[in-house]
């Protein structure tokens, strides 16, 4: 009997988003019966009949419902990378354009406003499960009383979903080690709690406030003693509310975040005669930025870099040739994409000889990059894992290639070039000098003399220096610069070599005009890297 095929990257995602509300369902079911009978029953007085027991099933099912409703709003919101959105002015300008104006909305538009529609609705999604979910767990006898436990649990729904908006939780975080998922989920659990009660403590504190702006229906009745034993049980049931959803969360980031292997059994015929063909599909054929193709991005990086799937690695160097030329496109595409990006909003912020002394004048925190170009550094990891595994596979060609199809297909100038250039277009970003050095101002071991004053500069570098972007440019600086260490490192003999002749440029730099920069500071950079000094 055949193994079964490899499933597609649909397939993939949906997979996982099946076993995680299976999994959701176990941790809340056990949260809600734990609670249940042995947090809340010394507050409750049990009492056993028919309709009880219909009420007490409906209470179940309806926390169950409402759990999952919530996991499915996690799972419609989450996406690898950070999503640009339209802040409430940018919508309503957009909305008056559309009502007085009625030209058509652009694109950019219509998609931060979906983006901020899908927040809006994960907010009201979680007001409405921790409605249902507190009256659920605290009570279910009366009208006033549901109207009352409904009422705080949808605004203690709504501060959550805020919360979990605001702090940006719905962005996927791939760990740098993969763990078994047990042991991944174990090792949350502490920071989980620890969280669920900060949270709880922090809207119980609200709620406190906020009832004394309630009307009288809304507000707690009845004696000292009642009144007591309501907030109890109110303070329980949030604590446990908000635990079931932190443990949810902390269970969609293990489960959507878990490598994936794109390839064939080991043994079967795929395996023997074409093993690489789904981590290709998945690469090429996957939605850009969606879960499939970061995991088949991951895939590829661990692949690359690691010795355990030495059987997939050595496939990628078949004789035609075809295979690492499909490989090597698709880890450069994104990093030609990211150089392409920042040179536009770099070229956009050149001036001349006439603004010289007014940019020169001006704060570096004045101006900034146009934020469509910024945004690419929000896709910090998967740039970094096409990075180190394009790297990792030039660096590993110089053993394993056995029928030098990284020469002959030239990719390894490609590589380089690329890397290169994507290095010079980051540094350009975080405000670090990047013109070509006149041969003649470098002195012995490599000794910047002082430059005279050339008259014009090449960008304006008024990036401010710090936030997150800049903190993502100078991790992505630090990983283009250690590939390209790693390929110069293991190919230097041949380099020096190739100095020596005269032959650098034509082995590993690209003649066509690269995507930031000159042919010539590329080879002036590729130059530094081999005498070990490109910081």
């Amino acid at each position: 009997m055949s193994p079964p095929p490899s499933p597609t990257p649909e397939l993939v995602s949906k997979n996982r988003f099946l076993g995680f509300l299976i999994w959701q369902t176990f941790t809340s079911t056990t949260i809600y019966f734990l609670t249940k009978l042995f947090l809340l029953s010394f507050f409750t007085t049990p009492k056993f009949s028919p309709s009880q027991l219909y009420f007490s099933l409906l209470k179940f099912f309806t926390f169950t419902f409402s759990n999952l409703l919530f996991s499915s709003s996690l799972s419609i919101l989450s996406s690898p990378q950070p999503l640009p959105y339209a802040s409430p002015l940018q919508l309503a300008a957009g909305l008056i354009r559309f009502a007085f104006v009625s030209s058509p909305a652009e694109p950019e538009f219509r998609r931060r406003a979906l983006v901020s529609a899908r927040f809006v609705v994960s907010v009201v999604v979680a007001g409405i499960s921790g409605a249902l979910s507190v009256v659920c767990l605290c009570g279910f006898d009366g009208f006033e009383l549901i109207a009352r436990l409904g009422f705080r649990g949808f605004v203690f729904g709504v501060l959550y979903g805020l919360f979990y908006v605001y702090k940006k939780k719905w962005v996927l975080e791939f760990p740098i080690i993969q763990r078994p998922l047990f042991y991944s989920f174990k090792m949350g659990l502490p920071l989980s709690v620890k969280r669920a009660l900060k949270l709880s403590n922090v809207a119980y504190l609200f709620l406190a406030v906020l009832q004394v702006f309630l009307p009288e229906q809304l507000k707690s009745g009845g004696t000292m003693g009642q009144f007591i034993t309501e907030q109890i049980i109110l303070y329980i049931g949030s604590f446990s509310v908000v635990l079931c959803w932190e443990l949810s969360h902390h269970l969609h980031q293990v489960l959507h975040t878990k490598r994936f292997l794109f390839a064939p059994p080991k043994g079967s015929a795929a395996a023997e005669t074409n093993p690489s063909e789904p981590l290709l599909a998945a690469l090429e054929e996957s939605i850009p930025d969606s879960l499939p193709q970061y995991l088949a991005y991951l895939d590829l990086c661990m692949v690359c870099e690691n010795n355990v799937d030495t059987w997939r690695r050595a496939a990628f160097f078949e004789e035609t040739g075809e295979t690492y030329r499909r490989v090597v496109a698709a880890c450069l595409r994104p990093l030609e994409q990211l150089a392409s990006n920042l040179c536009e909003g770099l070229e956009g912020c050149s001036v001349d000889k006439a603004h010289q002394l007014s940019n020169q004048l001006q704060s570096p925190t004045d101006s900034r990059l146009d934020s469509r170009h910024c945004e690419p550094l929000n896709n910090f990891q998967k740039y970094a894992w096409c990075a180190r595994a394009v790297a990792s596979l030039t660096t590993w060609s110089h053993k394993e290639d056995r029928f030098g199809v990284a020469q002959l297909t030239g990719s390894n100038a490609a590589v380089t070039s690329t890397l290169i250039s994507s290095l010079l277009a980051v540094e350009a970003f975080m405000g670090k000098k990047t013109s070509l050095q006149p041969q003649y101002l470098m002195g012995p071991a490599a000794i910047k003399w002082n430059t005279p004053n050339t008259g014009r500069r090449d960008v304006v570098t008024t990036k401010k220096q710090g936030g997150s972007l800049h903190a993502k440019a100078y991790a992505m600086a630090d990983v283009l610069r250690t590939s390209v260490y790693s390929i110069v490192s293991t190919f230097h003999d041949e380099m020096f070599t190739s100095t020596k002749a005269g032959l650098l440029e034509k082995d590993w730099v690209i003649k066509t005009k690269p995507l930031f920069g000159t042919y010539e500071l590329l080879v002036q950079k590729l130059r530094h890297f081999l005498d070990f000094r490109a910081n």
